[in-house]
């Protein structure tokens, strides 16, 4: 199988990891290319293969948790028939875009949307600081102890901002990290200390200090 590495904050993966998560990216949306779907609740192509393959990089015994969308909740029952699900695991909300074609969105909101991709939100959705921060609540939550390993069934913009708040990447990097469908990474953070629920009171995660590094482990071909 390929492999590769992301962009990380150290040259490999650290040797004591107090947790360890794998941001899995669900299948291929059965949609047709050029729409903007966001929480649009769309099935995925079949799980069932993809999920023998990612198998053989999360040991035995390591928790599911998913998004409530089917494309990614049908990957996670296929990993495992007791996932669970948190809401905190959604694609970013694009409100009033969902469902139609990039190409027909207003530019000009596209343009203010360019100008500042943290904090803008689309009509009626919310910004990717707004995503950031729950996806970082969640994960605070569901890995509060040490020495914790969980597989987490999501979406490109969860997993990229989980990896943006933890590497400290700004969002110029963090939201343009490659990840394609099916692909699985692997997140270890050392300190404890950077589990801790920070929000500003815009809602946006702030940085902890925590050593933390990323490995893309598989690519789905």
């Amino acid at each position: 199988m390929p492999r590769c590495h992301a962009a990380t904050r150290r040259s490999c993966l650290l040797r004591r990891a107090a947790v360890q998560v794998f941001l899995i990216r669900h299948p291929r949306p059965l949609l047709e290319s050029g729409v903007c779907y966001g929480q649009l609740d769309v099935e995925g192509e079949d799980p069932r293969p993809l999920a023998r393959r990612l198998r053989s990089f999360l040991p035995a015994d390591t928790p599911v948790v998913a998004s409530p969308l089917r494309r990614a909740l049908g990957l996670a029952k296929a990993l495992d028939t007791q996932a669970r699900v948190d809401a905190r695991l959604m694609e970013i909300d694009f409100g009033a875009w969902e469902g139609q074609r990039w190409s027909d969105i207003d530019r000009q909101l596209l343009e203010q949307w360019a100008a500042d991709v943290l904090h803008f939100a689309p009509p009626g959705g919310e910004s990717a600081a707004l995503l950031q921060a729950r996806v970082v609540d969640c994960m605070n939550s569901l890995c509060a102890e040490p020495g914790k390993r969980l597989a987490l069934v999501t979406h490109a913009g969860a997993i990229r901002a989980a990896l943006g708040y933890w590497l400290q990447l700004p969002i110029g990097q963090w939201s343009q990290l490659p990840l394609a469908f099916g692909s699985i990474s692997l997140l270890e953070i050392e300190s404890p200390a950077g589990l801790q629920r920070a929000a500003d009171r815009h809602g946006e995660a702030k940085q902890e200090p925590a050593m933390a590094a990323a490995q893309l482990l598989y690519i789905n071909r």
